[in-house]
């Protein structure tokens, strides 16, 4: 139930700011869709935390490439 109601934030995460905003993704899939994976796969728990994680490796000295979900 929690997963369901953050993949519906993240939904709108893309729907909304996203579709404005220039794309800027380091990595594939994007955040927003690795997001979802996650929290598909793992529930709100683990798949926020590696949501989360990926969020924080998202920067000008981050990583860049394939990054799938584990």
């Amino acid at each position: 139930m929690i997963a369901r109601l953050l993949v519906l934030l993240v939904r709108g995460w893309q729907i909304g700011p996203s579709a404005i905003l220039p794309p800027t993704c380091r990595y594939d899939p994007s955040c927003s869709a690795y997001a979802i994976t996650a929290l598909a796969r793992y529930g709100a728990l683990k798949g926020g935390w590696l949501a989360m994680k990926r969020i924080a490796r998202c920067h000008p000295w981050g990583g860049y490439g394939p990054d799938p979900v584990p």
